[in-house]
């Protein structure tokens, strides 16, 4: 557990240092928001609303993937929008 994160959670992922974009940050969704925390900080940044049905999310360099149940979502942190 990091800061009171499962990393166990479906809905929660870390972002490993030097794999790209939010590295050191964990990426969490709570009401239909996805979130980033940053453990130095404390504070938790928004960074993309109505996610409907979230099941799953996954990062990999600079993409936050989030599996929906009728959807697939990528989220381009470089760019802080949706691709």
């Amino acid at each position: 557990m990091i800061d009171g994160f499962d990393l166990n959670d479906p809905l929660v992922c870390e972002g490993i240092v030097g794999d790209g974009c939010g590295g050191g940050r964990i990426f969490f969704i709570k009401n239909e928001t996805l979130y980033a925390h940053d453990p130095l900080s404390k504070e938790d940044t928004e960074l993309l609303k109505n996610i409907k049905k979230a099941q799953k999310i996954s990062k990999r360099g600079c993409i936050i993937t989030i599996e929906c149940q009728e959807q697939k979502i990528e989220f381009d942190l470089s760019k802080v929008k949706p691709r």
